[in-house]
């Protein structure tokens, strides 16, 4: 098997359970390189707990984990260390750090890691800031002095900052409106091209996932229970995608009841 046949991510029944509750349920995956895939579902279906596995944050209690080929379970910590700087990150809400300014939380790694002295670091950080569409005068400023929407981007920025081949983005539109979301899909999209990266996001704006995915996962109660291209998301007779799709409360995810 080559190199570019070989899948980039792959899961073999994947199972994590928490007080005897299956949170992910033999969940198998595949995702090729270069490929934008999008993970979707109710909330608590298991999506970023997913991701967690991935990264080694979280160890599944059975299954396979596979990045191009290698085995990431059971990796001692100073493999793991070196291993997770092939993934950029971007969290859903940012996880900027507040004391530092916006060009130290884009160089974070880098600084941290020691690749980089301060002067270096700042300069690689305000070109990120660049290609996300941020000036040169942000960089000096802390999190709290701009927009929603701006710190999606600096969030971005320091996701691609060590020029990662795999991007993780759990919610990256979340809480910005339409405009905003559609440039930041246009910025990930973007990158993601001039990074050939692979991609796994969890989105739950329908225009978004329509916009950034080549692939789409549902999960429910931790189930893989429809997977296929994202042209087939419209088409699919699925009645959890149906039911995700049309914003039904009718279907089999069940919707909690309100309090009266």
């Amino acid at each position: 098997m080559t190199v570019s046949e070989q899948p980039k991510i792959r899961l073999s029944e994947v199972t994590r359970a928490f007080d005897g509750v299956r949170a992910l349920d033999n969940v198998d995956l595949t995702l090729a390189h270069r490929q934008s895939l999008v993970l979707i579902g109710g909330s608590g279906s298991g999506k970023s707990l997913l991701l967690k596995c991935i990264l080694g944050l979280v160890n599944p209690g059975s299954g396979a984990i596979e990045v191009d080929g290698v085995s990431t379970i059971g990796m001692s910590d100073s493999a793991r260390m070196d291993w997770m700087k092939r993934f950029g990150v971007l969290f859903q809400r940012q996880g900027l750090f507040d004391s530092m300014l916006i060009w130290e939380n884009v160089a974070f790694r880098l600084l941290n890691e020691g690749d980089l002295n301060r002067a270096e670091a700042r300069e690689h950080a305000i070109a990120r800031l660049g290609q996300v569409g941020l000036p040169p005068e942000t960089a000096d400023l802390y999190p709290s002095e701009v927009s929603g929407g701006m710190q999606k981007r600096v969030g971005l920025a320091r996701a691609i900052a060590t020029d990662p081949d795999i991007l993780f983005l759990d919610e990256p539109t979340a809480g910005l409106d339409p405009i905003m979301s559609t440039i930041i899909s246009e910025l990930i999209n973007e990158r993601v091209d001039e990074l050939a990266a692979t991609v796994v996001s969890i989105v739950s704006d329908l225009a978004v996932v329509r916009n950034i995915a080549d692939s789409v996962v549902m999960l429910h109660e931790g189930r893989v229970v429809w997977s296929g291209p994202i042209a087939e998301l419209d088409e699919t007779d699925n009645p959890y995608v149906r039911q995700f799709v049309t914003q039904s409360v009718e279907g089999p995810i069940e919707m909690p009841e309100l309090a009266s």
